[in-house]
């Protein structure tokens, strides 16, 4: 029983790019009130209702959860605080214990509060790197991959997101309550918040650099190609798979797609709008042998099977009526 503990549907990692559009999202829908953890401040103008409270905070530190759980018990769960890809590998002690101790501990307090009365669904955005594919001819020559294809990750980061999504689908499986979910995001640009630092952010990063008039070094090579989602699309499916019932779910990881686009696609294609654009090919090894091991393009069709899945962007809207103008509104005013 919630022992008199205000349900709450909780965010961790909530000042990221994903935390942030998933707040805006979340305060339109009806819902228990949110509580969030990050280690950062949250942003005020993600201080809407249904807001409850935010924890400014490790995940690790067992202080902070002792707290919250004294006045709330989640039954929603957003788990998105992580380590990301580059600097996972440069910290890869830190790393795990953030990404795969951490979450792990934050599936025992779920599981732990779960019963078959009262669940928690416990929803977690997992990545493409937890693919691996051998050789660029591989990539090259593979079809869109599906969720059971080709998991042999090349980074400790997809490494710790499939170690995670295995440890939330066998704890489910132990019966309790805990129902857990997975997502498998692609690359994800944002018109409005900043790249943080991931992999795939040369792209982002590419088209901030262009509106501000910079030039910019890309770290990739020009025939790299990766999918991409528009955040809103990706943050629709996320919640679009936290809300489905769970008869109609068949898998308990998912992946989301959006264009294969490699960035001398991109770079064309912004260039129409930037015509004064500057690219500077500056070659960083490891994060173009990260970006070669993981698919050109992914198979969403279970996605769009069991939970209506359905991007409102393809490659050419995802810049002309998105990234573009509301780039653009960034730096004009």
């Amino acid at each position: 029983m919630s022992g008199g503990r205000v349900p709450v549907t909780l965010i961790t990692g909530a000042s990221g790019e994903i935390g942030q559009a998933l707040l805006r999202r979340l305060a339109q829908r009806p819902g228990d009130p949110i509580v969030t953890v990050d280690l950062r401040p949250l942003s005020t103008g993600a201080l809407k209702r249904p807001h409850r409270e935010h924890f400014q905070g490790d995940i690790l530190d067992a202080a902070l959860w002792e707290r919250l759980l004294r006045q709330y018990r989640p039954a929603l769960i957003f788990h998105l605080a992580a380590i990301l890809s580059t600097h996972a590998e440069s910290v890869p002690v830190l790393a795990h214990r953030v990404n795969a101790d951490g979450a792990a501990r934050l599936l025992a307090m779920a599981a732990d509060l779960a019963t078959p009365d009262e669940p928690v669904r416990f929803v977690f955005p997992s990545s493409i790197a937890v693919y691996g594919l051998p050789s660029q001819e591989a990539k090259e020559a593979a079809a869109p991959v599906s969720e059971d294809e080709h998991l042999d990750p090349a980074t400790l980061y997809g490494a710790q997101k499939l170690y995670v999504e295995r440890l939330g689908a066998t704890v489910e499986r132990l019966g309790g309550g805990l129902d857990f979910r997975a997502v498998r995001l692609p690359g994800l640009i944002s018109s409005d918040t900043l790249p943080q630092g991931g992999t795939s952010d040369w792209a982002p990063e590419l088209i901030h650099a262009a509106a501000r008039g910079e030039p910019y070094s890309c770290f990739v090579n020009p025939g790299a190609r990766l999918p991409f989602c528009a955040m809103p699309d990706a943050v629709g499916g996320v919640l679009s798979l936290a809300f489905r019932e769970k008869a109609s779910l068949t898998r308990t990881a998912y992946n989301l797609g959006g264009p294969s686009l490699s960035a001398a696609e991109i770079i064309a294609r912004v260039a129409r709008d930037f015509p004064d654009l500057e690219v500077r090919f500056q070659l960083d090894r490891g994060r173009d042998r990260i970006v070669a091991s993981w698919p050109a393009a992914v198979d969403h069709t279970a996605a769009r099977r069991d939970f209506g899945f359905a991007p409102e962007h393809d490659e050419e809207t995802l810049f002309s009526r998105y990234l573009i103008p509301g780039i653009r509104r960034r730096y004009q005013g």
